[in-house]
């Protein structure tokens, strides 16, 4: 069973994510759980994410919002492709009655949520997306509800967008270390055939070039068994 928590609780832990220790993934999945603990009535949570390839739900806390949320993104139509378009809360207060979305409704309510939530989630850019929060009965969400939900889903924004560009940037410097790494392996192999040879620095290269697609392996693994045949000892 889940335990409820405070929702001041809920907002803390969203400021204290340790970004060097946390994937998105992770931070994704906590975010859904705690929406799950600290806003009443909240029986299921996903979070849509949009980037250019679609949407899809990136974390679930249950089969039947993870169900629901495919059901819209099959149709192109529903609460919370709505609220991530329009960075807005999107409520439906009784999925029984309720006609929008070509009948998504209707749907929700057979498989068993009686009222919706959906909170736009503006994280980058090129990212939006959705809290979105399933009720098992009509009328789930109190008159403030959508206030405490829209207070969380900013919370947990930042804590994603922050998480998010943290990633980002970490696997671009070691990208480009990799870049750094091979470019000086190279260099170094492109030395030991210039003294072998005799040749050009320019004549080198294209030998590496010649010797790495005859052979077909990169160029730096190339370069890389070169230096490292002239670095080990002769037996």
């Amino acid at each position: 069973m889940t335990h409820p928590i405070d929702p001041l609780f809920a907002f803390a832990e969203l400021g204290r994510f340790k970004l060097s220790e946390t994937s998105l993934d992770a931070a994704l999945d906590r975010v859904a759980t705690l929406a799950q603990r600290a806003l009443p009535g909240a029986a299921e949570v996903s979070i849509t994410l949009v980037r250019d390839q679609g949407p899809y739900t990136a974390a679930f806390t249950g089969e039947l919002a993870l169900i629901l949320d495919e059901r819209q993104y099959e149709h192109h139509r529903g609460p919370c492709l709505q609220a991530a378009a329009e960075k807005s809360t999107i409520s439906v207060p009784d999925t029984a009655t309720d006609g929008r979305w070509a009948g998504w409704a209707r749907r929700a309510a057979e498989a068993g949520a009686g009222s919706v939530l959906s909170v736009g989630l503006p994280i980058l850019d090129d990212v939006s997306g959705a809290l979105n929060i399933y009720g098992r009965k009509p009328g789930a969400f109190a008159d403030d509800a959508g206030v405490l939900a829209e207070t969380f889903a900013g919370y947990a924004a930042i804590a994603l967008a922050n998480t998010h560009l943290y990633h980002t940037a970490a696997e671009l410097a070691r990208h480009l270390q990799a870049a750094m790494d091979s470019r000086a392996v190279i260099e170094q192999a492109k030395g030991i055939v210039i003294a072998e040879r005799r040749c050009t620095p320019d004549e080198a290269f294209d030998f590496l070039i010649k010797v790495s697609q005859d052979t077909n392996r990169k160029l730096r693994d190339v370069a890389a068994a070169l230096v490292a045949g002239v670095r080990a000892p002769s037996s």
